[in-house]
């Protein structure tokens, strides 16, 4: 269930909580392969990602196969390294980097293979990628850190920081509208411009909460997919958290131990609406 609109922050003023060291995501030079003007970094898989840097006065998408399963992502042609998830688990993937020729349609330039171990199944949700960017000295880093100052435990520090984005951050109708006039894509959220504005989308509340949520150690993923809204399905985001706890997160959400739970601050700070729906329905798509 969401939490509600008023909720308010968890009373830990002991604290007690510790997050764990930041978990980071870089590119690695030196455990790159290329081809075609970029470059993919597998020596990180084991930590759940992979960063690709490219070179391109073309528009380029980089594509990340498991399987059947296929993930679409932009690939800027600036030279810029971009981290992304792999987040379908251990396994077989392959990395395609794929550039524009005309309109709608691309071509591989250059692809790679990897076998991917990783040190556990929550890896691809505890780091930043391109999705849920974020560094350590980022202001959503250290807001997060400072309810987890006083917070007791993980149950308490999810409470907290759903608490304070629900509170803090307004629903966006004007630009959700925009969105959906301009048929947008390809746009990509900031965590630290959504804490800065004070407003956002789905996609922006979600990107925030899963930043604030990883930075300190909390497994987070930024689900993108469809809610029923009387019958109709609207695009959306939210998130799943995991804790190994359970208890109350806040006044209207109860954590099952060792599982993931959903969780949708769009609901919680907007209510029920055109851009929300009812808070039920949901039908996972894609998963960051």
């Amino acid at each position: 269930m969401a939490p509600s609109a008023d909720a308010a922050p968890v009373e830990d003023t002991a604290g007690g909580y510790e997050a764990p060291p930041f978990r980071d995501a870089q590119f690695h030079a030196e455990g790159a392969v290329s081809g075609g003007g970029a470059e993919i970094d597998f020596s990180a898989v084991s930590q759940g990602y992979v960063a690709v840097r490219a070179v391109s006065d073309k528009r380029l998408k980089c594509q990340i196969v498991f399987g059947e399963t296929k993930y679409n992502h932009d690939l800027p042609g600036d030279g810029i390294p971009t981290v992304y998830p792999l987040q379908s688990g251990d396994g077989s993937y392959t990395v395609r980097i794929m550039q524009n020729t005309t309109e709608n349609k691309y071509v591989e330039i250059f692809s790679a293979e990897t076998q991917v171990v990783m040190d556990s199944v929550f890896e691809p949700f505890l780091r930043p990628n391109q999705r849920v960017h974020y560094t350590e000295d980022s202001p959503c880093v250290a807001q997060a850190a400072g309810l987890a100052a006083r917070s007791a435990d993980a149950t308490a520090l999810v409470g907290n920081i759903y608490a304070y984005i629900a509170e803090n951050i307004d629903y966006d109708y004007d630009k959700a509208q925009w969105v959906v006039d301009n048929n947008v894509k390809g746009y990509l959220p900031d965590p630290d411009e959504t804490l800065s504005s004070g407003k956002g989308i789905c996609y922006d509340y979600a990107s925030l909460a899963a930043a604030m949520l990883r930075s300190q150690g909390i497994p987070a993923k930024l689900i993108i997919g469809y809610v029923d809204s009387g019958g109709e399905e609207l695009y959306h985001a939210w998130n799943m958290i995991w804790l190994e706890e359970s208890g109350w997160i806040t006044v209207e959400i109860k954590a099952p131990a060792n599982a993931w739970q959903r969780i949708d601050l769009t609901f919680a700070a907007a209510g029920q609406g055109t851009f929300s729906g009812d808070g039920s329905g949901y039908t996972d798509k894609e998963i960051y």
